[in-house]
């Protein structure tokens, strides 16, 4: 209940108006420059992203552009097939070199067929080294090369 002695609460603003609002001094500067700097993170956040993406695409470009014109990494498939395939045959000596195919680790077995490369006679499985000279001109274990270089 109220006393005649209590004072009523009266608030402020009575209406919603905003006539009185008003922004000046440092609060109006501390606005535009937080404004101009949100702007300057956004336009170099953009800056750099175009950046990112125009050089991306220049090296793939030039990435394509290099492996159109370099020679291929591996053999053909005539060049393949060109290798000379024998029979294996335990050597004499106890030597571990040949006994066993270095890409898959297999042992080979007496008059199973296997190609050695012409200028390491390093001893393969067929399909195994056939594999790998798809994606390699080298031999698996000295990396001599296969290829001969021609005369550009």
């Amino acid at each position: 209940m109220a006393t005649p002695d209590s004072q009523t609460f009266h608030w402020r603003y009575d209406e919603l108006d905003d006539k009185n609002f008003q922004i000046r001094g440092r609060t109006l500067f501390f606005i535009i420059v937080l404004f101009a700097v949100i702007l300057l993170v956004t336009l170099l956040f953009l800056y750099a992203r175009w950046i990112c993406r125009s050089s991306s695409a220049s090296s793939a470009a030039v990435s394509q552009h290099i492996q159109r014109f370099s020679r291929p990494q591996g053999l053909d498939s005539a060049a393949i097939d060109s290798l000379p395939i024998t029979l294996h045959q335990r050597p004499s000596t106890s030597s571990t070199d040949s006994l066993e195919c270095c890409i898959c680790l297999g042992v080979f077995e007496e008059g199973e067929k296997v190609k050695v490369l012409p200028k390491c006679s390093h001893a393969y499985h067929c399909e195994c080294v056939d594999k790998w000279l798809t994606t390699h001109s080298s031999c698996p274990i000295c990396r001599a090369a296969l290829l001969v270089d021609s005369p550009v």
